[in-house]
């Protein structure tokens, strides 16, 4: 109960500082729009492409491009921006199980909104080519979900080690390649319109992905915590 407690109230805390700064919900949303509206001009140039047969692969693959880098932009100052004096107040108040739980969530919903608002002026721009539009939803948050765990963990591992990005991009590169893949498969699939029962498969993927983190950074941040 006192980790619950102890959670939520660091939950509170990031929604705090999040809504009076802005920073990376305003920095992220914006690289979203620009990029989308880039990749609108570019598609522009290329009369007739929207009736080629490679345009939903294409639509499908940009669009989880755009997310990836979002998400590494969102989540990795989640560790990176805090002070070491905060940090250690940390230490003193809360256990290392809470701080990377709250950290966990709050990027999860931080992730899955800014998915959201990106999907949405994504389909303004481009033509909407989802046979099922509902399950595309699902692996959007889906995605939003994978990518937060885990890079909030690889970000608490680079934080360790001088802030390093290179660090960063290096350790999340093995997990976060196979969570793209069947995130791609799974997103495919939706807008393709096929039967859901085929991607069931690939759901059970991404939850045992997202699980098997989630119990790996429970284990491991106390010791990092420890340093």
């Amino acid at each position: 109960m006192n980790l619950i407690n102890q959670t939520w109230h660091l939950f509170k805390k990031e929604i705090l500082l999040e809504w009076r700064s802005k920073y990376a919900f305003n920095g992220v949303l914006l690289y979203v729009v620009s990029t989308v509206f880039i990749c609108y001009i570019s598609f522009n140039l290329t009369p007739g492409f929207e009736h080629s047969g490679g345009y939903k692969i294409v639509w499908n693959v940009l669009f989880w491009i755009i997310i990836l880098f979002a998400s590494v932009n969102a989540i990795a100052k989640s560790f990176m921006q805090e002070s070491k004096s905060r940090l250690l107040y940390y230490y003193t108040i809360a256990s290392p199980q809470a701080i990377i739980l709250s950290k966990i969530i709050y990027n999860i919903l931080l992730m899955s909104l800014l998915s959201i608002l990106a999907l949405i002026v994504y389909l303004l721009f481009f033509t909407n080519t989802i046979g099922d539009p509902i399950f595309y939803f699902l692996s959007v948050l889906l995605g939003s979900c994978s990518f937060s765990t885990v890079f909030t963990m690889i970000s608490a591992i680079a934080s360790k080690a001088g802030n390093n990005g290179t660090l960063m991009s290096i350790l999340s590169f093995p997990v976060i390649i196979p969570v793209i893949l069947v995130l791609i498969r799974l997103s495919k699939g939706a807008m393709d319109g096929l039967e859901r029962s085929l991607n069931y498969g690939n759901i059970g993927v991404l939850c045992a992905i997202n699980v098997i983190v989630l119990a790996t950074s429970l284990l491991l941040f106390p010791y990092l915590w420890r340093d």
